[in-house]
């Protein structure tokens, strides 16, 4: 498909988009669009959920006074239009570069971003403590009284909704009774009932209806609660919106008042609704169809794949006919898979060959590679929804049968949501779960919100739990192998002994068969040096041989397991020779590998100079991953000029 690129719009400001007309407000929502998608054709990032909102996005904006009412947006991927309206558009271009704008919703960035969002489920939470907030305490000195009375609105969707701090969030503010507390159910992929068209919107119209609440109060109002009629009305009215409307049932069940579902696309029926929501005295939730990739053909047909969109892969001429075609494809990549593909490539091995191996993710089944296992081996494949706790408990509570072999994939920085279950429902009960962490790390543009560099520091406190991290693909095939068929890994009944972790990075590599079992608990000794001691976790184990190839006379270990550690071989190394230099090289935070192994060198009377590299005190902006590594200081450039220093003298 081809689009026509606008340069122009007749957006001017959100006081302006206030006085215009549903119909040119559409218009102004269509400019938007093409302005999104043909930025996005230079510049790359999350395309698909943007577009899919793009009419709700102009409506809210037109129909609330932002920044004073508050819009609380979930996740942020479909963040880019309102962006867009809220004083970026000329900044779109830079999104999710290094020194340009936030690819998700980040409160730093601008006053129009009320919180920051980047894992799924946060919104309702967020907002309903923003909403309780407008009257603690009133009034401020912080604060003016006029802001007690703004509204507050959270826009949640895309599977968000199947998250269960979502419900936990719905149950509270219901139960607070909040006013001017609307929440927008983007409801785009999956569908939460079947009754979507006119007559449901038609009848959510009329009982939210400025004239049909006033009828209401004023009929209630007449017969004591504890009567007979009043009941009965009430009960009437709560089956026949339950029947025309059959997702009014659950969520009046939480105290909220339903509208929907309405057309997302349809710019007069969004006004209206939202005018609806505005009128009624407590919580409000506006259900709203929305089509993800809208109006993008080749989105809407895959907007899995049209999620997120690299440069040059969408298909555009502007005015002057000028083609925009996909990128050149580069040759030297082409023989390389991503580590998600080899990782979901074994274990479909493995899981045809042993019934007893089941997969578990929180609706990420594309991004770790398990959408192809579950076409392979669908039986023995579990998606929970974005509910990263529930995930890992359910997969302890499928170890707790002698033989299972739980396998729970899940991003490196989505996992940070389940500490407690690990540590709680797995680790203390001694149960076999194997956790597969994707995205380890830092992960490039995605941003602070999704960088994978915490797991090594908060998973090895955890008693009883093993963590690898394997070089390259051959080493993560064959941990994969070992952790589910070996008998270190394997007890009597076969069953996993005790927790295992794997971590592995984001991007390609070059597709390698298993290597052969490794060691349990061993690390791997690449070269021999007498001068420089690297100690290397997964894939900065290539970092550091590239940093010895120049430095010279460097020993590089690759180690393995990083919990536990082969003490043993470090202290043997140690001994042997007297290393002017020790360092860590780990993609991670502080508190990981590296504090470990200088507590072994303390131990063992070292007294050359020790470095760590990795991750510094600080969160990790969006940048690509090389410019991460440049900025966290452990690129291969960085490490070999500080060892360097620290020599004092060039190695030759």
């Amino acid at each position: 498909m081809t689009v026509t690129a606008s340069s122009k719009t007749r957006f001017t400001s959100l006081a302006s988009l206030r006085e215009l007309n549903p119909n040119e407000l559409a218009e102004i929502a269509d400019e938007m669009r093409n302005n999104l998608i043909s930025t996005l054709a230079e510049s790359g990032g999350h395309f698909a959920s943007s577009l899919g909102v793009t009419e709700l996005t102009v409506a809210l904006h037109s129909q609330f006074n932002t920044p004073k009412d508050l819009l609380v947006w979930d996740t942020g991927h479909q963040g880019y239009i309102h962006k867009m309206l809220t004083g970026r558009m000329d900044k779109l271009h830079s999104i999710r570069q290094s020194g340009g704008i936030s690819g998700f919703l980040k409160r730093s960035e601008s006053e129009f971003d009320t919180f920051g969002a980047g894992h799924a489920g946060t919104s309702i939470s967020a907002a309903t403590g923003m909403a309780a907030a407008r009257s603690h305490n009133r009034p401020s000195s912080l604060e003016s009284v006029e802001n007690d009375d703004r509204y507050v609105v959270a826009i949640i969707g895309d599977g968000s909704l199947t998250s269960g701090m979502a419900f936990e969030a719905l149950n509270h503010s219901g139960d607070l009774d909040l006013a001017k507390f609307i929440v927008i159910l983007n409801d785009n992929e999956w569908s939460i009932s079947k009754n979507v068209g006119a007559l449901s919107w038609f009848f959510s119209r009329f009982i939210t209806s400025h004239f049909s609440n006033i009828a209401r109060d004023t009929f209630k109002g007449i017969f004591d609660k504890n009567s007979l009629i009043y009941k009965a009305f009430d009960r009437a009215e709560e089956a026949t919106q339950a029947f025309l409307a059959s997702p009014a049932f659950l969520f009046e069940a939480f105290g909220y008042r339903y509208i929907g579902p309405v057309d997302g696309h349809d710019m007069p029926s969004l006004v209206t609704a939202i005018s609806h929501a505005k009128s009624q005295k407590g919580p409000v939730l506006l259900h709203v169809r929305t089509v993800k990739g809208k109006g993008y053909n080749e989105a809407e047909a895959d907007p899995i794949k049209w999620h997120a969109v690299k440069p040059g892969q969408i298909s555009l001429k502007d005015e002057k006919e000028k083609e925009f075609k996909s990128l050149p494809i580069d040759t030297a990549k082409s023989v390389k898979l991503s580590y998600s593909q080899i990782f979901a490539d074994q274990l479909i091995t493995l899981a045809k060959s042993d019934p007893q191996v089941v997969s578990i993710t929180a609706a990420m089944a594309e991004g770790t590679g398990l959408d192809r296992f579950r076409s392979e081996v669908p039986e023995q494949f579990y998606d929970v929804g974005i509910c990263e706790q529930h995930a890992v408990t359910f997969a302890a509570g499928l170890a707790t049968k002698p033989g299972l072999k739980p396998v729970c994939a899940i991003y490196s920085t989505f996992l940070q949501r389940a500490f407690d279950q690990v540590l709680h429902d797995v680790a203390i009960q001694e149960l076999g779960v194997l956790f597969v962490l994707d995205r380890a790390g830092v992960v490039g543009n995605d941003g602070e919100t999704h960088q994978g560099v915490f797991d090594i520091a908060f998973l090895k406190i955890i008693p009883n739990i093993v963590i690898l991290a394997p070089k390259n693909s051959s080493e993560l095939r064959q941990m994969l192998i070992d952790c589910l068929t070996h008998p270190d890994y394997i007890n009597s009944a076969g069953s996993l002994r005790f927790p295992i972790a794997i971590r592995f990075p984001r991007g390609n590599t070059l597709d390698l068969p298993p290597c052969g079992s490794l060691p349990f608990g061993k690390c791997e000794i690449v070269t021999e040096g007498k001068k420089v001691l690297l100690l290397a976790a997964g894939n900065m184990v290539a970092t550091a041989e590239e940093a010895a190839r120049e430095l010279g006379d460097t020993t590089v270990v690759n180690l393995r397991f990083l919990k536990p550690l082969d003490v043993e071989t470090i202290v043997a190394l140690l001994n042997a020779t007297a290393y002017d230099v020790v360092a860590t090289l780990e993609d991670g935070v502080i508190s990981g590998i590296g504090l470990d192994i200088a507590e072994i060198l303390l131990t063992n009377g070292f007294r050359g100079r020790f470095k760590r590299f990795g991750v510094p005190d600080e969160f990790v902006t969006h940048a690509t991953q090389d410019e991460q590594y440049e900025m966290c200081g452990y690129s291969r450039q960085k490490i070999v000029s500080s060892i360097l220093s620290m020599l004092g003298t060039n190695m030759g």
